[in-house]
């Protein structure tokens, strides 16, 4: 092969690797941001200059604000899904525990991606991103059900499961911003806590006192 052709041959990969390496500076940069502001008080000068980028380059990759917003979050959701992803074998609470400590090495090792995945309220969650956390919530809520071996939640299992839900993302921002606590135990702790909701609910539907037994 000649000089010329290899070099024809090996630029396009190097521009790929590029195109794909300044995306992501140009996320991870907006995730930082996004975690500690609203969304409405970053500007695209602020995201360029974090990522020593130019203003230009930000526009052409990502065409605007709520563009590079919606790609970083959507990057941050799909990175968290992807520890969750399911690791059959073991007991449903044993099952749960592994998935509690994957959730936390997510939010240990990605605190911006997380803190800006689920900071701020409603008026923050609507349209597009709101759909990006739900989803995020939803895929959680059914992989738990997996875990349990339940087909489908009732009206009481429902509303605790997705109550926990709501704990471990509050316990997971709580943790980010104090650490005074060993992760470990707190991951303990939720597993107690899960036991502890299912112990409550079941005086209100028999079939949760049915699966907190084969649980226990």
């Amino acid at each position: 092969m000649t000089p010329g052709k290899s070099a024809d041959t090996a630029r396009p990969a190097r521009r790929r690797l590029s195109v794909d390496r300044r995306r992501e500076e140009l996320m991870a940069a907006a995730l930082e941001l996004f975690s500690t502001r609203d969304a409405e008080d970053v500007s695209i000068d602020d995201v360029a200059s974090a990522a020593g980028a130019s203003r230009a380059l930000v526009y052409h990759y990502f065409g605007g604000k709520q563009e590079l917003y919606v790609a970083a979050l959507k990057s941050a959701a799909e990175q968290l899904e992807s520890r969750l992803r399911p690791h059959e074998g073991g007991r449903p609470l044993e099952e749960l525990a592994s998935g509690l400590r994957r959730y936390f090495d997510f939010v240990e090792e990605h605190a911006a991606g997380f803190a800006a995945l689920l900071r701020g309220g409603p008026a923050n969650r609507v349209g597009e991103v709101g759909e990006i956390v739900d989803g995020v919530r939803r895929r959680l809520f059914l992989l738990i059900l997996k875990q349990m071996r339940v087909d489908e939640a009732s009206p009481v299992l429902r509303t605790t499961l997705r109550s926990w839900i709501a704990s471990v993302e509050t316990a997971g921002l709580d943790w980010l911003e104090h650490r005074d606590i060993e992760r470990p135990t707190l991951e303990k702790m939720l597993v107690d806590h899960m036991v502890a909701l299912l112990g409550v609910a079941s005086a209100y539907d028999g079939a949760v006192a049915t699966l907190l037994e084969r649980l226990a």
